[in-house]
């Protein structure tokens, strides 16, 4: 018999994060959790957020900078609770992450104690791949692992683990570490069918989404369209980059509306899905999902959107392996010919508009920045004034919460060193996670913070107004100093209020290395949506 001890569940669990690439954790502190922290290791490192959506969120966007799993460690029920929102948006993202909940000591189970957690592994669902909260202290490390391997596998997603507090001090099972494949190609059969399709098409279309980036497959993904001579639409709400928007064949974004989005795809016979839902709609209009003589394809690492399509044929697997398939598959096809739209002619105003300021930040912005956007007021503006050129270089909420980007924006900063991240956020999402701010300043990212000034939740008017509501309560947000608010968490500051002085303060920013926020008062005009 060895007289060697076991590892305890924390000393096996810090060498598994280890070895899968997990030494960032992301939390806020609790009671329940201060046990996995004792004898912390020198290469970890520890990023604090002041609340704990905003802890899920900037891990959701360090996981989507860095292509791997992000750790996470809340406190107990409460903090799961706090976090839900940004669950929901991570699980939208097919963000992998690994969340864990601290929970009271085992031996107190039975009295229903302070901080504790009833059906802890049921809390977090729907919204998780997978939940929950081991039997045995000793299989801690297991469940962690296998939690990652559920995480990283397509779709990807958030996943959930319970740990009793005092599980941490006690021997661990032995643990081998394993390696899971997680590229598994479409079939054979499928990818035949899509390039016949492709092949015979006269005036064939692509609509590309948010898994093109998250797979990899943003270059693939250019030779086809270049291939096919095949406009390239952006799925309607994309929530990454999929496609270089200054690209010839870029045709624009897809409108949330049933029958506008199939008048836009009605010049095409054939058009091929990638990597993003047949479709996501925002207002109910009714309507045709396609018009007559257009045939569709989705190709997509999720079965859930493959099997709710509500038209066309559907394909699963990884989108890299997937569209490298079809390229081989279509090595002489003949391109169409086609051409993407015409190039949007730069803001007539002379004023602070949202146009003003896209044009503006699309014109001095470094050529590697990273945008991380929830500005819904202003999303037409950035479509067609603020083009994505590369992969990896443009992320946003795909659930339609608020309060994700201005805490993404660090976690992206984290993820992606020596790049500037620019957050564009309005007013009213910025104050749903502006705890982020202390964040970005502690670590001194170099993040700048515009926020898009209208002094209320632009977008909801613009909605009342559509839905013959105007004037509704709630709508307006007055009496707010977005320069004294960054300034108390630690950042530098500054305000716009003329156009002529746009430019050089946004130039400035996008140059240092400083956490600025950049407070932009917008002139007051009503704004279309889509």
């Amino acid at each position: 018999m060895s007289d060697i001890a076991a590892p305890t569940v924390r000393e096996s669990s810090h060498a598994l994060l280890r070895a899968l690439g997990m030494t960032t954790v992301f939390g806020n502190p609790g009671s329940t959790e201060l046990r996995f922290f004792r004898d912390w290791p020198a290469d970890f490192r520890y990023v604090m957020a002041l609340q704990e959506s905003v802890v899920v969120a900037m891990a959701d966007g360090f996981a989507q900078a860095t292509g791997n799993a992000a750790f996470i460690n809340l406190h107990s029920a409460a903090g799961v609770g706090h976090g839900l929102g940004s669950i929901f948006t991570a699980w939208r993202n097919h963000t992998p992450l690994v969340i864990t909940a601290g929970q009271q000591t085992r031996a107190m189970f039975p009295t229903d104690p302070y901080l504790f957690a009833s059906d802890a592994a049921e809390f977090p669902k729907p919204y998780v791949k997978w939940s929950i909260e081991p039997a045995r202290g000793a299989d801690v490390p297991e469940a962690i692992q296998r939690a990652y391997h559920v995480a990283m596998q397509h779709p990807r997603g958030p996943v959930f683990v319970s740990v009793p507090e005092d599980d941490w001090d006690v021997p661990a099972e032995p643990l081998v570490i394993r390696r899971v494949a997680t590229d598994n190609p479409p079939p054979d059969a499928a990818l035949d069918a899509i390039a016949a399709s492709l092949r015979a098409a006269k005036t064939p279309g692509l609509v590309v989404g948010a898994g093109v980036d998250r797979d990899g497959a943003w270059d693939e993904t250019v030779q086809l369209a270049e291939r096919l001579g095949a406009p390239v639409w952006a799925s309607p709400m994309v929530a990454r980059g999929a496609f270089p928007e200054d690209h010839r064949l870029f045709a624009g974004h897809l409108p949330p509306l049933r029958q506008p989005l199939a008048d836009a795809l009605a010049p095409h016979d054939v058009v091929l899905v990638l990597g993003a839902p047949v479709f996501t709609y925002h207002v109910h209009t009714g309507g045709e999902f396609l018009r007559p003589g257009t045939t569709l394809h989705l190709l997509t690492d999720d079965p859930h959107e493959a099997a709710r399509a509500a038209v066309g044929s559907a394909a699963t697997g990884a989108l890299k392996p997937g569209v490298a398939g079809l390229l081989t598959r279509l090595a002489h096809v003949t391109p169409s010919g086609q051409q993407g739209r015409a190039p949007v002619p730069p803001p007539a105003d002379t004023g602070l508009s949202g146009e003003r300021v896209m044009a503006t930040i699309a014109r001095v912005m470094p050529d590697d920045a990273i945008l991380v956007e929830e500005a819904p007021t202003h999303r037409k503006a950035l479509w067609d004034h603020l083009p994505v050129r590369r992969a990896g270089s443009f992320f946003a909420g795909a659930s339609g919460g608020l309060g994700w980007a201005v805490a993404a924006a660090p976690g992206v900063a984290l993820g992606a060193p020596g790049r500037r991240v620019i957050c564009l956020v309005g007013d009213g999402s910025a104050l749903f996670g502006i705890q982020a701010l202390w964040t970005a300043a502690q670590w001194r990212l170099p993040v700048t913070f515009v926020v898009l000034n209208n002094k209320g939740y632009g977008a909801l008017k613009s909605f009342g107004r559509m839905l013959g509501i105007p004037g509704a309560p709630g709508h307006d947000i007055e009496a707010l100093d977005f320069l004294d608010l960054g300034r108390g968490f630690g950042c530098e500051v500054r305000r716009v209020t003329r156009a002529a002085e746009l430019e050089t303060v946004l130039a400035s920013e996008f140059r240092s290395t400083r956490t600025a926020v950049v407070d932009i008062a917008l002139d007051p005009v009503a704004v279309k949506l889509y």
